[in-house]
């Protein structure tokens, strides 16, 4: 057993010695990492050092301004490099001639971020990473925020963490922060209320341009739906649901992870719905149970697995989903939403609570899974019930309706 997880175990038999053996194993990272890399590797100024949730995936605006970068012939000679927890899997993107794939938190993981003149991700760092003068951190984050996040969070279900812990990562995470893109107004607002930005004197970093991660999003064709349809294996002439529900807090096993409990019941759906649907489910990356939908087949695919969703919004006729942030990014293609909130009292009072009304929301919220297949069955009602607030809400949440990356790099990394 680890010297750390030996004080672990013994220090986190209360609040006090947890808080105080974290904060010793934090200090002790840091040390390691500014002794070990920072003090012994130069700052690359043509070098980036790229991941998406936390080394989990290929993803999300980290992944939209990496292309940009590819495709741009001014970047030919700069170094990019990769962080993911199975590297193995993505060797194949070595084929592009300057780019590095490395192991989360290895020894390569470190020497890039100490030699890295950018880092760019989409979620909080490991703390020991602490930039040099001369380094600079873009902050993606990973996605237009519902639910209340950070410091503006008044209550913590989950029984492994506290609201203290939450607020100090994300503290940690503003101290390091240069730059932040942003989508819109709104973002702006919420995300620097969340990160502690204006109290820490980092309002500046903030940059609204809209989200890299939404280009393909912005500039979509028919071909590309089609397209991603086939490689899905969908058949033709089939209506396409993305089912996406978030993660909860207080479903959380002590050495598992995250849960998720089922909220509805395929086989009702397959009746109601018959031939004319497909779902696609796709569970929040937190979570680490698996799904069974052998029964299903054909009928229910699961995509959890693959990295970037937005080629399964390309596929989707109709969005179902809860509080996820993806229903923001979704809006963009200017297709049917439904909110599945069957928890909903719940979330907002003992989980989350939310940065806007729900009456704000650019389709129905449903309770129960009998008004979600009524709904679906009725979906050119939705659509035109909601045609005006669904504009309301563009024009608040995704201002922005040209493609971004670009435009961020010149202004980055001048």
């Amino acid at each position: 057993m680890s010297a750390w997880k030996w004080m672990a175990r013994i220090c986190s038999k209360t609040p006090w010695t947890k808080t105080w053996s974290l904060r010793v194993y934090y200090w002790w990272k840091k040390l390691q990492y500014r002794k070990g890399y920072v003090e012994k590797e130069e700052i690359n100024p043509k070098k980036v050092v790229f991941e998406a949730y936390m080394g989990k995936k290929y993803a999300c605006s980290p992944k939209a301004l990496y292309q940009a970068m590819c495709r741009d012939p001014q970047y030919r000679d700069w170094e990019l490099i990769w962080a993911f927890r199975e590297p193995e899997r993505y060797r194949e993107m070595e084929k592009e001639p300057h780019t590095k794939v490395v192991r989360y938190r290895s020894g390569e993981y470190y020497r890039a971020y100490a030699s890295a003149k950018f880092w760019v991700t989409n979620s909080r760092l490991p703390r020991e990473l602490q930039p040099k003068d001369g380094q600079e951190y873009i902050q993606c984050w990973h996605g237009t925020p519902l639910k209340r996040l950070g410091y503006d969070l008044e209550h913590y279900a989950e029984k492994n963490g506290s609201l203290r812990e939450v607020r100090e990562n994300y503290l940690e995470e503003t101290k390091r922060v240069t730059h932040m893109p942003s989508p819109s107004g709104f973002y702006s607002e919420k995300i620097a209320s969340a990160f502690h930005l204006k109290e820490e004197g980092k309002e500046q970093v903030l940059l609204e341009l809209g989200y890299p991660r939404n280009d393909e999003l912005v500039a979509v064709t028919d071909a590309a739906c089609k397209n991603v349809r086939r490689t899905l294996g969908i058949p033709e002439g089939k209506k396409v649901i993305l089912y996406a529900p978030t993660w909860r807090e207080n479903q959380h096993l002590p050495g598992e992870g995250y849960q998720f409990q089922l909220p509805v019941d395929f086989k009702r759906w397959r009746e109601v719905l018959g031939d004319e649907y497909v779902i696609l489910f796709r569970a929040h990356y937190f979570i680490s149970n698996s799904f069974d939908f052998v029964a299903f087949s054909g009928f229910v695919y699961d995509v959890s697995q693959m990295d970037d969703i937005n080629p399964l919004y390309l596929a989707a006729d109709v969005l179902i989903t809860d509080y996820s942030s993806v229903f923001f990014d979704y809006a963009n293609l200017r297709r049917p939403i439904l909110f599945f909130m069957y928890d909903y009292e719940q979330y907002k009072h003992e989980m989350r609570d939310f940065y806007f009304d729900i009456h704000m929301l650019p389709g129905p919220v449903l309770m129960d899974q009998e008004e979600v297949l009524k709904t679906l069955k009725n979906l050119p009602d939705v659509v035109d019930k909601y045609e005006k607030k669904y504009v309301e809400f563009n024009n608040v949440f995704n201002p922005h309706r040209e493609q971004c990356s670009e435009k961020y790099l010149r202004e980055w990394m001048k």
